[in-house]
Formats: structure tokens, sequence, C-alpha cells
């Protein structure tokens, strides 16, 4: 079989290098950090979630934004400083508004697929991750978004899920921490969460014992074709910019989140990623009190955007907010405020005394839809552009870039030389 590099070490390149050795390829993954997972796929809301499958393309998305505009903690904001990628990306996402209900479809079956093959991994490798699989309730203040909320659950069931309403009295039945008013709210019982980095280091580690080899703390500074396969440039992070090192690989996959776009251009394609900033908090709970006072069940309150995932019993994720501001990772504090904030409002027997804040940067592709398969020339794949549900729908799209690469082996290569 080939030898396929895989650029990215987050839950998209991880997955894709255990997929295709899994089918008998030999795997190298180069990533310019010094472990896997410390990007977009360390500190996430944590949720696996069928039920979060709705893509953004809507007029209404269009109108909260408008309104959001202004406001600096808004849970969608948009820089509106020029910038041609951002305006550019901008029109295409409002292009793509017509094919908001079949994306959106075909997203929740993706979702769902996906949630079987990530289970089947973690059991095969034995890979403990924080799983709990007791469902996603999410939760509507008012009757609007309640309504709003019903009309895309018609489509998140003609994708294949079970998602039912549920009664403010029902909500509490769910998760009994949960307190303040609510018009009503849509519980999953299938979807999960876990710890995405626990996740993707375990499947690391995996992969290594498999044979895959990972270059750590390397910076790609070239992708070339060149004969009998593909030439790749790197150089140790940090170093000096002729210390350089060169890797001839057959086939490279390209799962490097926000930096596939810079990739993609080297060898000839355009992907339209765009990086959309999240944020959370950790909310460690170092007391009997705050463990008990937290809720158990994984929560999605509309009105702020804002998800939670219990990780094991000493930890609460919180996240949420969408930031149009480019490749920009500060953690700023009127961020942050409002998820501190939401807490203590509803969950006021949690002590936020150590709170531990993080953003990242999620690959956006204008239609929401990830990016995978073959590039344009031989031996160039992606599987990149998964937007917020990158840790849901990993697992599937790791297969799906799989296929891709065993039905052009052995034939593409031939056609470059």
């Amino acid at each position: 079989m080939s030898t396929v590099a895989i650029i990215g070490a987050g839950i998209t390149g991880v997955t894709t290098a255990y997929a295709l050795l899994e089918r008998g390829h030999s795997v190298i993954v180069l990533d310019r950090h010094r472990y896997a997972a410390m990007e977009t796929s360390f500190a996430n809301g944590g949720q696996l979630s069928a039920s979060n499958a709705e893509v953004w393309n809507s007029v209404s998305t269009i109108a909260k934004g408008m309104k959001w505009m202004l406001r600096r903690d808004a849970p969608l904001l948009l820089n509106p400083r020029p910038g041609l990628h951002k305006y550019g990306w901008l029109g295409e996402f409002v292009g793509r508004i017509p094919q908001y209900r079949d994306n959106t479809i075909a997203t929740t079956r993706l979702a769902i697929a996906a949630r079987a093959q990530l289970f089947g991994i973690a059991e095969r490798e034995n890979i403990d991750f924080d799983l709990r699989r007791r469902g996603i309730l999410h939760v509507y203040r008012d009757k609007a978004g309640f309504d709003a909320a019903a009309r895309v659950n018609g489509l998140l069931r003609e994708g294949g899920l079970d998602r039912a309403a549920v009664t403010p009295e029902e909500m509490r039945g769910i998760e009994p921490a949960l307190g303040g008013q609510w018009h009503g709210g849509f519980f999953t019982p299938s979807d999960s969460t876990g710890d995405i980095h626990k996740f993707t280091r375990g499947l690391a580690e995996a992969c290594q014992r498999r044979g895959a080899r990972f270059l750590l703390d390397a910076e790609v500074t070239g992708i070339a074709h060149q004969q009998g396969g593909l030439r790749i440039d790197w150089r140790p992070a940090g170093g000096p910019q002729g210390a350089g090192e060169v890797l001839a690989v057959d086939q490279v996959v390209i799962c490097a989140g926000v930096a596939s776009r810079r990739f993609a251009a080297m060898l000839g394609d355009r992907v339209n990623v765009y990086p959309v900033k999240g944020y959370s908090i950790t909310v460690q709970l170092d007391d009997a009190g705050s463990r008990q006072a937290a809720p158990q069940v994984s929560l999605l309150d509309d009105a702020t955007k804002i998800v939670t995932s219990r990780l094991g019993e000493d930890r609460f994720r919180v996240a949420g907010t969408a930031e149009f501001n480019g490749e920009n990772r500060d953690i700023r504090a009127d961020r942050v405020k409002p998820l501190v904030d939401w807490v203590q409002q509803l969950f006021p027997g949690v002590s936020t005394a150590r709170v531990v804040p993080w953003a990242g940067l999620r690959p956006m592709t204008p239609n929401l839809m990830p990016r995978v398969g073959a590039g344009s020339r031989p031996g160039v794949f992606y599987n990149t552009g998964h937007g917020h549900l990158g840790w849901t729908l990993s697992a599937a799209t790791a297969q799906m870039a799989a296929d891709a690469v065993d039905a052009a082996a052995g034939t593409g290569l031939r056609a470059a030389a």
C-alpha cells in the first residue's frame, strides 16, 4: 500500500490516520505543535451532537448577525473591518442559502453515521475520554425560539434523528439542576459528550502503536509534486529558515484546520475555509457543592448559543460564540465574561473561582459542509472545513477520506509521473 502524509494532528487528522492504518497504508502525521490536538481540538464544547447539525445559511442567521454587530458580548460577532477573504466568504455564505435544507439533512445523516464509528474506535482502542451518553437537551426561553426549533426539528428527523419536544417540567426531570424560566425544549437521547483532547491524544497513541510515525514540532513550509509522488518540505518549529527537512510520500491528506486554505493553494486548489473563533471555559468543580450543582446532562441554550458538557465529576465545560475576526487567537475578557455570567445565573451553586478560558478557530466553509475527497491533482486529498462539527463528524469523514485515497491508489501517481 502507499505511504500517506497527513498534515494536521487534530481530530480530523488523527481519525484519518487511524482509518488509513486500518486499511494497510503507511502513515506519517505532521503537525507544528509538540503534541496532537493542541489547536481547535483542545477545549471545544464537548458535544457529539447530531442535534446541532443545522447549517447556518439562513436569513435568520444574517438578521441576528446584523442585530448583534454592535454588541461586544454578542453570540455572533463580526468585525466590520474590510477584508477581502472575509467579505468574499460571506458573499458565498449568502449564496448558499438555497442549499440550507439539503445540507442540514445531509449533515444530520453524516453525524449519525459518525457516532457509531467513533464509539467503535474508542471501544477497540480502550480510550477513556469522559464519554457520557446521556443525551443533549436544547432549551428555549420563548415561543418564537421554540417554534423555530420545531421547524428545524422536521429536517433533523428527516435526516434520521430521534429528537422530541419536552415541556419545562420534563426538562427538569431530565436535568434536575436546571433552574430558570423556560418555554420548552427538545431532547436528543442518542447524543453524547466527551473530551475531544483526551480522545484525540488517546487515538494518536493508538495510531503510533499501529505503526504511524508522528513528526511533531514540524512546520510544513512547502508541498509539491515530484517524480513518483509528492515532496513535503518541513523544518523544526521555530527553527531557522535554512534548517529544512524533506519528506517523500505517495499521497497527502490536508487536515490542517484553518491552515488548509494555505496548503491547498500550494497544490493548486481553492479550499475556502474561514477562521471562526469560538470560546470556552472549563470550570473546575473543586468542592462537593459545585459538583452537586453542575448539570450532568449536556445543554444548549438557544438564545445565548451556549453549550455545556460535564467532563467527569470535576470539570464543567461551557462554550459558545462565533467571532469573525480573521486568524486571531487572542482570548478577550469581554467574550469570556458572558460564559462565566451564564454559569453564575443558571447554576449559582457552582463556584467560578477557578475557571480556565480558551479560544480556538473553527475552519468553516461557506456552506458549512466539510471538504472531503480528492484535490485537482493526483495524490492530493482533503478532510477539512468541518466548522463547529469537527468533533461530531470526524469519524465518518475520516472513512470518506480513506475511501478516496484507496480509490486513487496506484493510478493517480502514475498519471503524475
